[in-house]
């Protein structure tokens, strides 16, 4: 393998920095993301099923601008539960609720390990391309480039925040009307959802119980 020429995992990710809640893209555009509640039809009467299917329709046909609905499925990592659970029999005084305790454990076990119970989170990724523009010269000669500089892009990252508010906005709205339940992933969950999609390995890792 030719170690000059190989890649680092850094230049095949196109984001350049998470802030404000605001994934900053390294071409200059932003994105947001919305985690969104899910519904299950199958429990809904057969009015209730089409008016929520005609709420969506309207909902994608109404929005102007391209989104991205993305699911992630995961195993669900029962262990920190069975932990628990452990500490908890060991500290059971009455013998019986002990003894019990530990059936339950073992049953846990046994249909975890027979079935994979999987985990599904819902989201939509919303972004806003800004245009290029020629940044503004200074009339002023005792304010640096530098200084100028600085002020120019947090005003325009200010501006096209904004635009991203309106297009997210927009989308609560229309996905409210369907019955769902949206939030927006601050800056701290951003990264832990991104951290977990490059680094799906880690969930697989052991659990540390010192």
């Amino acid at each position: 393998m030719d170690t000059k020429n190989a890649k680092k995992t850094q230049d095949f990710v196109t984001i350049k920095e998470i802030r404000d809640g605001v994934i900053i893209q390294k071409d200059g555009s932003l994105s947001t993301i919305l985690m969104v509640s899910s519904i299950n039809l199958a429990l809904k009467s057969a009015d209730e099923q089409q008016a929520i299917i005609l709420q969506f329709q309207n909902f994608l046909n109404s929005i102007e601008f391209p989104v991205q609905i993305f699911i992630q499925s995961q195993k669900l990592d029962i262990r920190p539960y069975v932990t628990m659970m452990e500490d908890r029999q060991k500290q059971q005084v009455n013998e019986l609720i002990k003894i019990q305790t530990k059936e339950y454990i073992n049953f846990i076990k046994s249909f975890t390990n027979k079935t994979n119970i999987m985990t599904k989170s819902f989201f939509v990724i919303i972004s806003y391309n800004p245009p290029i523009m020629n940044t503004k010269k200074s009339l002023n000669p005792f304010i640096s480039k530098k200084t100028i500089s600085i002020q120019d892009k947090s005003i325009e990252f200010e501006e096209n925040r904004t635009q991203l508010e309106q297009r997210a906005n927009i989308i609560k709205s229309g996905l409210t009307r369907t019955g769902v339940r949206l939030v927006k992933l601050g800056t701290e969950e951003m990264v832990e959802l991104l951290y977990k999609l490059f680094n799906p390995g880690e969930s697989e890792k052991p659990v540390n119980l010192s």
